[in-house]
């Protein structure tokens, strides 16, 4: 994946065996063994010792958690993260985008400033997914997030801290220009144009088995935060040449083209590990 990987910034070992367990390990009973991580991370250019350093810190972080299989050193994610997960495969593999007539949905919070930690928490827990900013305790997003969203909340012990509600807009001036001042569109634009110079020019291009493994997790470890950047505003909202509908496009057809291949190399490598 090499030619992908050079265009933009290689990601982190971590971030590669987060993305490791969160499309091939959950399948599987959710457990890998290190020998199998360091098999697999082998084919992404990580060294044992790396992969060993970066598994102690993801512990440390509450992200993994030991256990064993067949008797060897073994981790799973954490609970916690399974959920997220479990949660984010549909905005990960099928992203929604809202139409002009469906609601926004508005969380509204004021928090005692004796528990300021609670509002970092609320405002970061919003923030990761997708919510643009109206004014300091007053967060939209697409309505099509509510589930989602109280879901988040109540598994963070912070919905008592929320109001969420469900409406539409009546203000006069242009939403569109309101949009440009919830979200912050260039930024979003520019991780999404990143992801189009690292991949778009490798889509149809034939590997081998182990390098289609490998550009397959370096497109799913960059793209897998990108959906919650862009939570699926409506596309009439967006500048015309919005550079996410392309990226949508070069993520589907490498998932069409390579997931097949790269799941074949993983089961490959797990049976001779």
């Amino acid at each position: 994946m090499q030619q992908g990987v050079e265009n933009g910034d290689a990601p982190r070992p971590q971030h590669l065996i987060i993305t490791l367990f969160a499309i091939y390990a959950r399948p599987r009973e959710g457990v890998l063994s290190i020998a199998e991580i360091i098999a697999l991370m082998t084919a992404l250019g990580v060294d044992s010792s790396a992969v060993r350093s970066s598994v102690s810190r993801l512990k440390r972080r509450g992200l993994l958690q030991s256990t064993q299989k067949d008797g060897a050193a073994a981790y799973r994610l954490s609970d916690e993260l399974v959920e997220v997960f479990r949660a984010g495969d549909q905005r990960i593999f099928h992203q929604q985008r809202a139409t002009l007539d469906d609601p926004w949905l508005l969380a509204s919070f004021t928090v005692p400033e004796k528990e300021r930690p609670v509002r970092h928490q609320l405002r970061t827990t919003l923030a990761r997914l997708g919510f643009g900013q109206v004014s300091g305790g007053l967060w939209i997003a697409p309505g099509l997030l509510a589930s989602e969203t109280k879901t988040a909340l109540e598994n963070a012990g912070l919905e008592k801290y929320v109001e969420l509600f469900l409406g539409n807009r009546i203000s006069n001036d242009p939403l569109a220009e309101a949009i440009r001042s919830w979200w912050d569109l260039p930024t979003i634009e520019a991780h999404y144009r990143e992801f189009i110079s690292a991949f778009e020019q490798v889509v149809d291009l034939d590997f081998a088995a182990e390098e289609t493994f490998a550009t397959y997790m370096h497109a799913m470890t960059q793209w897998r935060r990108l959906p919650y950047l862009d939570p699926g505003i409506p596309a009439e909202l967006l500048p015309e040449d919005w550079a996410g509908f392309r990226a949508e496009a070069v993520f589907s057809r490498l998932r069409n083209r390579l997931a097949g291949t790269a799941e074949g190399y993983v089961s490959a490598t797990l049976a001779a590990a």
